[in-house]
């Protein structure tokens, strides 16, 4: 429990395990049968479950605006700029020029795969909610272009930056975890993209084609605006729309790798390389000075001595940021919720007991990682805490190398599973697809839950075999 937070009462650990299922229940409740607004619902659950749960009223709205505003501050940098980045590879033609390649390469038959694939390569660098926005343009493109439900074409995709994110580094929750542990980056990268790509191909890119065929019709949103087909003349060079999607993962990359540098001391945090990786390496500001960049190359220059081309930008910007203003509401909405239920220390409590009832310490890691991460929400959060708690057992095992990697990808496997109404990434990718809310508990969830128990399993089998 938070020891700055003021208690009224305080309930046992089965007790808050029930409030925190009955406010998930109250939660489908109002959103589904009352059809009252997720954001709205979010925050009326928060509420009512920090009274229950025993916390102070005086204490009840800072611990929801700070869930809120933290969640927020997290995130809605990154879906504003990459919204307009997204729009506009949209609006140039961009995306049309992608899909024409990659449909050339390999083939209308195999545009899932392709679309899959380019995924997994755009999500090694980048944050899953950030990447995720960015494609998205390309993958309604291609779903336009051949026709038949937009599941087909997202959901592969939606695998891809799902495993990345959980348990590759440089993302943040795999990265912590190894630090945590004292695991090598590089094993840990090796372990991951062993279990990872398996895991990915079977239950990300195979379930979702599966899941697909259970929504036959769905249609392909409109987020950014109507889709503008551009003529063939009017479209960017193939090497200049690469250009605009590579160069935040070059910056991100450039960052990541400057860090992990200085932590092993190659070179020195005052040294001028360092500081100018963290200036234009951070996703928020490597995100920034690639929309500028695709401002001027793919709209400005295109149209210079058009007239009024500050007006048709500004234009175009706001016709990107409108719809997203709800998704970031509801996201840190989502955030809030999270807050409270961490307030609560049900993750902490379980977390402790699993710990201490003398199960294999690679199964122990997995499964408090997994209680953390249904309780609060955060995959990064329940990989650190998790590596947190399990690093003193770990010490006295000796384990190093090749099995201590094992571990760390066993751990944060649990980070990625059962995402629910506390998880930021629930509503970004479900809003962003236009998902309603049980179609993102069948699709996003099932999906997420699939890859981080592969992952655990081809993770425990490696271990058994180098420990």
């Amino acid at each position: 429990m938070n020891e700055e937070l003021t208690l009224a009462f305080e309930l046992p650990t089965a007790a808050l395990l029930t409030l925190a299922l009955g406010s998930i229940v109250l939660l489908l409740v109002l959103i589904v049968k009352v059809k009252l607004h997720a954001f709205f619902s979010l925050i009326i659950v928060s509420l009512v479950t920090a009274l229950a749960a025993g916390i102070a009223v005086g204490d009840v709205l800072s611990v929801v605006v700070g869930g809120f505003s933290t969640t927020v501050g997290n995130v809605a940098l990154l879906i504003g700029f990459g919204a307009v980045l997204g729009r506009l590879v949209e609006v140039s033609g961009g995306a049309q020029v992608l899909a024409d390649k990659m449909l050339k390469t390999f083939g209308e038959k195999r545009a899932p795969l392709a679309l899959a694939v380019a995924s997994l390569f755009y999500a090694f660098p980048i944050f899953l909610d950030a990447g995720f926005i960015v494609m998205l343009p390309v993958i309604y493109t291609v779903a336009r272009r051949l026709g038949g439900s937009f599941m087909l074409y997202v959901l592969p995709s939606i695998g891809a930056f799902l495993m990345m994110h959980a348990l590759t580094p440089p993302h943040p929750g795999p990265t912590a975890a190894a630090t945590v542990m004292g695991a090598d980056i590089g094993l840990v990268l090796i372990v991951a993209l062993m279990v990872g790509l398996p895991t990915w191909y079977l239950a990300g890119y195979r379930l979702g084609l599966v899941m697909a065929k259970g929504y036959p019709n769905f249609p392909v949103p409109n987020l950014f605006g109507e889709s503008r087909v551009t003529e063939e003349h009017e479209r960017p060079a193939f090497g200049t729309v690469i250009l605009v999607l590579l160069l935040p993962l070059a910056l991100i990359f450039y960052n990541a790798l400057s860090n992990t540098l200085a932590a092993d001391g190659r070179i020195s945090e005052d040294s001028f390389g360092y500081a100018l990786s963290q200036l234009i390496g951070p996703t928020p500001v490597a995100l920034l000075i690639s929309t500028l960049i695709a401002m001027y190359l793919l709209f400005i220059r295109p149209r210079k001595g058009s007239g009024k081309l500050g007006d048709a930008l500004s234009d175009l910007i706001d016709n990107a940021l409108a719809p997203v203003c709800s998704i970031i509401l509801i996201t840190g909405a989502g955030g809030a919720f999270g807050a409270v239920l961490t307030a609560t220390g049900i993750g902490g409590s379980i977390a402790e007991g699993l710990d201490a009832m003398g199960l294999p310490v690679i199964l122990a890691g997995f499964l408090v990682a997994v209680v953390i991460r249904v309780a609060q929400g955060s995959a990064t959060v329940a990989a650190t805490t998790a590596g947190g708690i399990m690093a003193p057992g770990v010490m006295e095992l000796g384990l190093d190398g090749f099995a201590l990697a094992a571990l760390v990808v066993a751990i944060v496997a649990g980070s990625i599973t059962f995402s629910h109404f506390n998880d930021s990434g629930f509503w970004l990718v479900g809003r962003f697809c236009g998902f309603d809310t049980i179609t993102t508990l069948k699709t996003w969830s099932v999906m997420a839950t699939a890859i981080g128990f592969m992952a655990f399993f081809l993770s425990w089998g490696f271990y058994a075999l180098v420990a």
